[in-house]
């Protein structure tokens, strides 16, 4: 009778396995297939530390099957069909075992993909900020060289001093835009 409940439970951890994979599959094509966004990659983390977790409660279940199994062949409890019958058992657990690992490796897998994902989408966002600061600096620059209160600045008595500043401040705007753009940096 125990070694039947013995069977049955390397059944379930089986069909456990089967479940998680399952899932696994399902996380990897919303991460993999389309546009991660961070709230996508959010979900996706929760569920893949979701079947992490069923994973690793699953393989301590296997694990300690195992060692009852063991136990009970070595105490010489059992009858030859019994002994046969406990090998079989460990046999799907071995199987179930490497099963196991197989699924912690797609889960490190999936979970690598999707930090990395994160981690792209945070590029783009710091690329933008960097972009912006570098593009707003020289008309800062001019800004404040002009803002000065010295009267040996030329254009300060030039009727188009102002304007001029003004112009120079929109082109050294404009000159880092168009090259970035053109390098395919604001993409």
């Amino acid at each position: 009778m125990l070694l039947k409940l013995y069977d049955a439970d390397a059944e379930y951890s089986a069909d456990a396995l089967e479940g998680i994979y399952d899932h696994l599959e399902a996380v990897s094509a919303r991460v993999l297939r389309q546009d991660v966004n961070d709230h996508a990659a959010g979900e996706a983390l929760s569920a893949i530390a979701r079947e992490e977790d069923l994973n690793g409660r699953v393989r301590r279940n296997v694990m300690d099957t195992r060692r009852a199994v063991s136990f009970m062949m070595r105490s010489r409890m059992l009858n030859a069909e019994q002994f046969e019958e406990a090998r079989q058992i460990l046999r799907d657990i071995d199987s179930l075992d490497s099963h196991s690992t197989f699924l912690f490796d797609k889960i490190n897998f999936l979970m690598n993909a999707t930090v990395g994902f994160i981690n792209i989408n945070q590029n783009k966002i710091i690329k933008i900020f960097s972009v912006a600061s570098v593009a707003l600096l020289p008309p800062t620059l001019i800004a404040s060289i002009y803002g000065m209160n010295f009267k040996g600045i030329p254009e300060l008595e030039w009727q188009y001093g102002y304007p001029f500043a003004v112009c120079l401040m929109i082109a050294s705007v404009a000159a880092p835009f168009i090259y970035f753009r053109r390098k395919g940096w604001l993409r």
